[in-house]
């Protein structure tokens, strides 16, 4: 079935509206089932030569705004405590206070006014018991998450964003929501909405199977990667306590006041002196300790959750391909289903006699046609829509290039780092072995016992 023009498709729209409201959301106002009308014209405008290709950069995507969101210590609640958290915003210059559930309600709008993009999902929401780690690893993700919202093409120039990221007011949830009344999802506002199929290539079927092939290897792929980055992170970590433990034994053992028993081999002055040496090199070792800990938080900073930010966007664009094969494709087929059940009962008045009837269902059949050609329009809208995700994913691509130089510059400083302390702790290992030369050796370099040949 050809689209249907541009004029024909406000009457569709009406028919199809309540078909799209997939996304109810509690509080939130309904899509409207208006007819689509001129956007704002600093809004939804056409972009010049084929609007489907997309020319941006990972440098120009992270320019476009860096989003911090910090824990804020103090609870706030007569009864149920919350947790706040301070979003400051680079691009608008603004830092604002939001709780969890201004996240859910800004998610729950940038679904209903984009279908068709990649909506990165919220971390969950645990009701009770919250520790540190969970409120910890859920600052992190929705700071990924915002970020990623900030640094999208057509959610950063979105009203409902800018509220988000600047408005200070009261009751930021009724704002938001005031915000998307009467104003339709962003197949009602695009004008080229109706025109997509135009600029859509042939073979758009068989690129979205292999791009949906390819992005689900990718994250398969980065997701072990992410995991092995998060063992060695916390290794490091590890690594530090040991460390620091290790130093305090050496520390208590050389603060040991036990006396030595008469028939020791060992004089009590080389026991003190020896028990001094031990004291000292706690020292060295909680040092030691620092670099490891650093080196371990730094990886988890700039490595894991580099990997976690892509790991979210590839989540994101693996859900929007379920979202359209359930939502436009599966609506599709229903209604031509429906079609083909009205033509039967048509002849079958027909065949009856019964004119009443057949007057009824030619309507209806009108109705149905219409709303088929807008889910059409839509189908080829959100395949537009994938097109232009998918390039988005490929111009993230590059981030594994930032990731491994975090990773290899965050191994290079911490060895080079934790390698000064050992060879400074080294020299002092001789006042160990001070001393009768027959009572104590210093050990030898594993290189002193090689063999020339």
């Amino acid at each position: 079935m050809d689209p249907l023009p541009a004029a024909a498709v406000p009457a569709a729209a009406e028919v199809e509206a309540d078909e799209e409201a997939d996304l109810p959301a509690a509080g939130l106002p309904p899509p409207p089932a208006s007819e689509p009308r001129d956007p704002d014209p600093r809004r939804m405008q056409v972009p010049p030569g084929n609007p489907l290709l997309l020319s941006h950069t990972l440098p120009e995507l992270l320019a476009r705004d860096a989003v911090q969101v910090e824990l804020i210590p103090e609870k706030k609640g007569l009864f149920l405590k919350h947790v706040e958290y301070e979003v400051s915003s680079q691009r608008f210059r603004a830092s604002v206070y939001r709780r969890y559930n201004d996240f859910v309600v800004f998610h729950a709008l940038l679904l209903q006014k984009f279908p068709y993009r990649m909506v990165p999902a919220l971390p969950p929401k645990r009701m009770l018991g919250a520790d540190r780690e969970f409120i910890e690893a859920r600052r992190r993700a929705l700071k990924r998450f915002i970020n990623l919202v900030a640094r999208h093409p057509p959610f950063s120039e979105d009203e409902v964003l800018r509220l988000f990221l600047s408005f200070s007011g009261p009751d930021v949830q009724s704002k938001l929501k005031e915000s998307a009344q009467c104003v339709g999802d962003e197949f009602l506002n695009c004008k080229l909405a109706t025109r997509a199929k135009d600029f859509l290539p042939a073979d758009i079927q068989t690129q979205f199977a292999v791009s949906r092939e390819l992005v689900r290897s990718v994250y398969n792929s980065f997701h072990k990667l992410r995991d092995r980055a998060e063992r060695m992170a916390a290794r490091a970590i590890d690594n530090a306590a040991d460390l620091l433990i290790f130093g305090r034994e050496l520390s208590a053992l050389g603060s040991d006041t036990t006396p030595l028993p008469s028939w020791a081999a060992l004089s009590s002055s080389t026991w003190g002196a020896l028990k001094q040496a031990l004291k000292g090199l706690s020292v060295e070792f909680a040092v030691l300790a620092d670099k490891a800990a650093q080196q371990g938080k730094q990886e988890e900073d700039t490595v894991v959750e580099k990997l976690n930010l892509f790991l979210d966007l590839l989540q994101a664009y693996k859900d929007l391909c379920e979202r359209h094969e359930k939502g436009v494709l599966h609506k599709h087929q229903r209604a031509l289903h429906k079609y083909s059940l009205m033509k039967r009962q048509m002849s079958a008045a027909v065949h009856s006699h019964e004119p009443e009837s057949v007057e009824q269902l030619e309507s209806r059949i009108m109705e149905q046609e219409n709303a088929i050609q807008t889910m059409e329009l839509r189908n080829h809208f959100s395949l537009f829509c994938l097109h232009q995700e998918t390039q988005l994913v490929h111009a993230y691509l590059p981030l594994t290039s930032h990731i491994l130089g975090a990773f290899v510059s965050s191994q290079i400083q911490g060895h080079k780092e934790m390698s000064k302390v050992w060879n400074d702790l080294k020299p002092k290992l001789h006042c160990l072995f001070s001393g009768p030369a027959s009572a104590l050796t210093p050990p030898r370099s594993p290189r002193d016992g090689l063999s020339p040949h």
